[in-house]
């Protein structure tokens, strides 16, 4: 927390996080169906698209310790983004896998340490976090909306729109969600996500340079402690609130994953199958409802924060994905209200992960933050999704498919029971003290 008393600069932390989420959001939705395209074999797919998680662990335990301890967070954040950004530019202008490989792991490598970099520079920039912050994630919310509605209308087969002559804005927006491109058009264009994602990495390396300068942190004393703030970050386990959160955040990230993997077969599946039903091409946009949601939810985090606790609204973020799964698991038919449970995604990330990084900031050394930060992010970007990303698959493909139908209640009992059992966990485990312990610095923790 900021000790100045000027006024938070929270319009640049907002476009800051506009454009780092901006960036993830341009390529990501679209790479699962482009990279078959490509002919990628699907072991191929899984190396690149696994590149993400498995940076997220590595960054753990080395680029998150330069940024906390080598050099200023801004200037680490300019040279993360020019070198990852010309390497996702260069995923758009290849179409072999080792080369496409390569430049996607150099851009993860580079990229996930950001995300914690980004929360640090936000921490240290205001003056109550634990009221402003839920205000600055939401840039980056807002970025992932703008990155995601645009390709929506750019990969449109704009000669059959016009084509059908469609009367007033509806009938065209229609139009152009039920015309996408297809074959080698829908290839040539989705290479785009690459570019943009890489044109706006670049241009929030240009940015970071106008960030407040926030200094590399030093050991709160001198010559103690470990050389290593990733060592220090994870010998903070041995405290048990810390070790059941860290846990905890596990099986929520593979909870949260579970959805990513599973709602948009889900909601395109026909009903005869046991699925919603879904145009294809509105897939997208229904499960953007629960971004706007997210960022409706943010305006409410540190109100929520002081009203409940640190516990309680956690345990409401968690029990989010519950009653997500259930109504997936029991009212399938209903496709009113599986698109209306949508909006729960904004409660199940702000009520728990946006409230991970806040209780990180309140109780760990300053010294150690982003390497904590980044600790907790082996969970939220690591961890769980390679679990999600193992699993998943397996259990609809394997298990929870009879005679080439999904079952999709079967399937959706799993992150429900998951979600449930981690709820139960926090509430009876989580238990961290009103004020941080020695060791763990010596600002106030409210709420607790």
């Amino acid at each position: 927390m900021t000790t100045t008393s000027q006024k938070s600069p929270r319009g640049a932390l907002f476009l800051m996080m506009a454009l780092e989420f901006f960036i993830w959001g341009a390529w990501l939705p679209l790479i699962f169906g482009y990279l078959p395209s490509l002919g990628f074999s699907p072991s191929q797919q899984s190396m690149i698209l696994n590149a993400f998680p498995v940076a997220s662990i590595i960054g753990m335990f080395f680029s998150n310790q330069w940024a906390d301890r080598k050099f200023a967070p801004e200037k680490f954040l300019a040279f993360s983004h020019l070198i990852g950004g010309l390497a996702i530019l260069g995923c758009g202008f290849t179409k072999d896998f080792m080369p496409f490989f390569l430049l996607m792991l150099v851009h993860c490598l580079l990229y996930v340490p950001t995300i914690s970099i980004t929360n640090s520079i936000a921490f240290a920039n205001m003056r109550d976090p634990e009221k402003e912050f839920g205000l600055v994630r939401m840039g980056g919310t807002v970025g992932w909306i703008l990155a995601a509605w645009p390709f929506t209308f750019i990969f449109v087969n704009w000669d059959a729109v016009n084509a059908a002559h469609p009367a007033g804005l509806v009938d065209w927006i229609g139009a152009a969600l039920a015309n996408p491109l297809s074959g080698d058009a829908a290839k040539a264009a989705t290479k785009w996500t690459f570019i943009v994602a890489g044109l706006a990495s670049i241009a929030l390396a240009a940015f970071s340079l106008t960030l407040p300068a926030t200094p590399a942190k030093k050991p709160a004393v001198a010559g103690a402690g470990e050389k290593l703030a990733w060592l220090e970050a994870m010998r903070l386990l041995k405290h048990p609130f810390v070790l059941v959160l860290w846990l905890v955040t596990l099986v929520d990230s593979f909870v949260h994953n579970c959805y990513f993997n599973w709602t948009g077969v889900f909601l395109g599946t026909a009903k005869t199958a046991g699925g919603v039903g879904i145009a294809p091409n509105w897939i997208a946009p229904v499960m953007s409802i629960g971004q706007v949601a997210e960022i409706l939810t943010m305006f409410v985090l540190g109100a929520t924060l002081k009203k409940l606790g640190w516990r309680a609204t956690m345990i409401v973020g968690i029990l989010g994905h519950a009653a997500r799964f259930a109504v997936y698991a029991f009212v399938p038919q209903s496709a009113g209200a599986i698109i209306l449970i949508q909006v729960l995604h904004g409660i199940c990330y702000a009520f728990f992960f946006a409230t991970v990084y806040i209780f990180v900031d309140a109780y760990f050394p300053k010294d150690i933050r982003t390497s904590a930060q980044g600790l907790f992010n082996l969970q939220i970007l690591g961890v769980g999704a390679l679990l999600a990303n193992s699993i998943c698959p397996w259990l609809m493909q394997a298990v929870y498919t009879v005679n080439g139908a999904v079952d999709f209640h079967g399937l959706f009992l799993v992150p429900l029971v998951a979600s449930s059992v981690a709820a139960v966990a926090l509430a009876l485990f989580f238990h961290p003290p009103k004020t941080p312990e020695v060791g763990f610095g010596g600002a106030a923790a409210a709420p607790h």
